[in-house]
């Protein structure tokens, strides 16, 4: 674990425990969506069992792990062993930690990864994921539930998947796998002429001077205070939280454990909220703030 984040860990085991019950279920939903499983599918499934070896003997993982293990032993998953996981997920879901708006965003980003577990997006599993959308329509207004529904609304029209559209799919569901906790966004997504708005800026254009930076997750090559100290060298000002004031919001390449999601946390979800409201806030990935670092290093040089 990156060190930025030991210090919430203790405060959120179990919050992290639900979700990773949430993403399970979630998971199994999408690999299923479309009544078919393959050997990529089930393998998705043997990673979540390996990432979560280290407490097989822990409650809830005592009761789901031998499930899950039993179900994958012989390369199949039947619909009887996918609805005893469902089953058993269900009872072992609570929103005591997470309401029930966060624990079915959880699940919808599961299922997003286990639809493309295999790299491959069906027209079938579009149908199964927006009947899905249609019974949880509680989600509406919350990113990305509307922008996966416009997505599906604009491919479907056709009833077929063309190849551009499968490439969009992909690279937008791929932003939802959910089984490393730490992972973050690192392919920020292109509208491309439909609805879809992705969570980073795609090729951005940073001034530091006079622009004030806000920082998430964690950086596996500078502290929070090393960057917050680039900014201000370069003429800009720091930020510790999302405000309408500030102009960039970066994610730190490591991400964070504790985030609520697989790829994005409350300072994020607030800078969407900001956007969608109208205030320009820039969301961009750290590989993109380094290199407008090193830009700005050469013109002042």
């Amino acid at each position: 674990m990156h060190p930025d984040h030991s210090r919430y860990a203790n405060f959120t085991s179990r919050a992290r425990l639900e979700k990773s019950v949430n993403s399970l279920l979630g998971l199994v939903e999408g690999i299923t969506i479309d009544c078919a499983i393959n050997q990529s599918e089930i393998a998705f499934l043997n990673l979540w069992l390996s990432e979560h070896a280290d407490v097989s003997d822990r409650h809830p993982y005592n009761e789901l792990v031998p499930v899950v293990q039993a179900a994958v032993a012989d390369g199949v998953l039947t619909r009887e062993e996918h609805d005893d996981i469902v089953w058993l997920c269900e009872r072992l879901r609570s929103t005591e930690y997470f309401d029930e708006t966060t624990a079915d965003l959880q699940r919808l980003h599961a299922i997003l990864g286990g639809i493309v577990s295999d790299g491959q997006i069906t027209e079938a599993e579009l149908e199964g994921l927006s009947g899905w959308l249609t019974d949880h329509e509680h989600l509406r207004t919350c990113w990305p539930y509307d922008e996966i529904d416009s997505l599906i609304v604009g491919v479907m029209n056709d009833r077929k998947i063309d190849d551009h559209e499968h490439a969009l799919l992909k690279s937008f569901f791929s932003e939802f796998v959910a089984i490393m906790d730490d992972r973050t966004i690192n392919r920020p997504i292109v509208s491309d002429g439909t609805n879809i708005i992705g969570l980073c800026a795609v090729c951005p254009e940073i001034e530091f001077t006079s622009s004030t930076f806000c920082f998430t997750g964690a950086s596996s090559r500078y502290t929070r205070s090393e960057l917050a100290a680039t900014v201000e060298r370069l003429g800009g000002t720091f930020a510790p939280n999302v405000t309408k004031g500030i102009k960039y919001l970066v994610i730190g390449a490591d991400g964070n454990p504790c985030w609520a999601y697989a790829c994005y946390g409350r300072k994020v979800e607030k800078a969407v909220q900001l956007r969608k409201s109208g205030v320009r806030v820039l969301i961009i990935h750290e590989n993109d703030f380094h290199d407008a670092v090193a830009d700005a290093g050469q013109r002042l040089a």
